[in-house]
């Protein structure tokens, strides 16, 4: 299934996005897509709806495509070659930070670059969401505490991330910063998550492509790994890294996203993200 929120902001109706590609209503069913409707029995409950029975309305404005996200966790270093382009070693074990809850925006709504902002960055990203609390759980269960996949850009400030102490929250976190969606794809639409194409352009330059079968680190480890740190809950996001091709890596000179750019981003079977760069505007963070 493809579960999306849509409407304006703060009043996204739930969906589901049926075989054809039409929005189909499920407000009269569910009041929002929350973390219970994650769980294996919410799930169960949609799936066993017919969509031809649900009504079919116009796509709104996409919001994140369920609420109630209580950590939205990232991994950073993820993939050999944008270690290598960053020019950092391979991690030993996955580098873990977060962004704010706040930096989550639908899958198309604008980017604002914080003030005097100068190095801002694109980065496509596979995003994992849970469905099941996971405390201490093995690699070989690790997935079944999935509920699904969602497209992430882990839209970062290089010189707020690397120059500012180097505590990288503060470079991923800020307003607008993470685009999710446009849908979260249910795991067993997504099969095997190691065996998805990725790209990203920036006014229409392809800079990224990756599969999620060179990551350093699977799902299922991250997942176990994390488990071992914190309960995972459902509803919470878990970002996984990304592919070589980002602005800092750009050669001889770096590329940072400036008012105007347009990012398009894909990633197999999760469909598509695109986003327009705009400098400081506190109206349009919160449209």
């Amino acid at each position: 299934m493809k579960l999306l929120r849509h409407g304006p902001r703060g009043r996204e109706r739930p969906g589901l996005l049926d075989s054809q590609g039409q929005v189909r209503d499920l407000g009269d069913l569910l009041a929002d897509i929350t973390p219970a409707t994650l769980s294996p029995g919410g799930l169960s409950a949609l799936r066993a709806l017919d969509p031809n029975a649900l009504p079919v309305v116009p796509q709104g404005t996409l919001g994140v495509p369920w609420s109630g996200m209580g950590k939205f966790i990232a991994i950073g270093l993820n993939y050999a070659d944008h270690a290598a382009e960053a020019g950092l070693p391979l991690p030993k074990e996955p580098v873990v930070f977060t962004k704010t809850i706040g930096c989550a925006v639908g899958c198309n709504h604008d980017v604002v670059l914080p003030k005097g902002s100068l190095k801002a960055d694109w980065e496509v990203e596979l995003g994992v969401v849970i469905g099941t609390r996971a405390r201490y759980v093995s690699e070989a269960d690790a997935l079944a505490h999935v509920a699904g996949y969602c497209i992430v850009n882990d839209v970062s400030e290089r010189e707020y991330q690397l120059e500012r102490g180097g505590q990288w929250d503060k470079g991923k976190g800020c307003d607008t910063f993470g685009p999710v969606g446009p849908w979260l794809v249910t795991a067993d639409e997504v099969g095997d998550p190691q065996q998805l194409e990725m790209w990203l352009e920036v006014n229409g330059h392809r800079y990224q492509r990756g599969h999620t079968g060179t990551m350093i680190f699977s799902v299922a480890q991250i997942v176990a790994h994390l488990s071992c740190y914190m309960t995972l809950n459902p509803g919470d996001l878990i970002t996984t890294g990304t592919p070589p091709g980002v602005g800092a890596g750009v050669k001889p000179k770096p590329v940072f996203l400036r008012p105007g750019d347009v990012m398009h981003l894909w990633i197999e079977k999760l469909g598509e993200q695109r986003q327009s760069v705009h400098a400081w505007d506190a109206a349009r963070i919160d449209a």
